[in-house]
């Protein structure tokens, strides 16, 4: 399966579960999880949530900031890969002067 993430409407929307800011997303969804190229504008965050049912992938593109996965802080740098594993809870939080720019695969299990 091809995702061309040119061909998906990309959509500017507050950063979720309680966090701060925006973020801009082109998301793919289907019964298998979603693929969602994704920036958390300067100061944003996506707030601290829980996923019961999937693995949550996150490949840093570029930008920097931290995750929080269960407590443990990590360090999010261009390269770099934040995994939050089925039924473990995390939040992102862009600690950068750009925006901090992921491709998140979200895998339901």
């Amino acid at each position: 399966m091809l995702i061309n993430f040119n061909e998906i409407e990309e959509m500017t929307i507050p950063c979720m579960n309680n966090g701060k800011g925006m973020r801009s997303a082109r998301m793919h969804v289907d019964d298998k999880g979603k693929a969602i190229l994704t920036k958390i504008h300067k100061g944003g965050s996506i707030g601290l949530h829980a996923h019961p049912t999937s693995d949550d992938v996150n490949f840093v593109l570029s930008g920097s900031g931290t995750a929080i996965c269960d407590g443990v802080e990590e360090q999010l740098l261009a390269g770099c890969c934040h995994i939050c594993p089925t039924g473990s809870s995390h939040s992102i939080t862009n600690t950068g002067d750009e925006g901090l720019a992921l491709m998140t695969l979200v895998v339901e299990r």
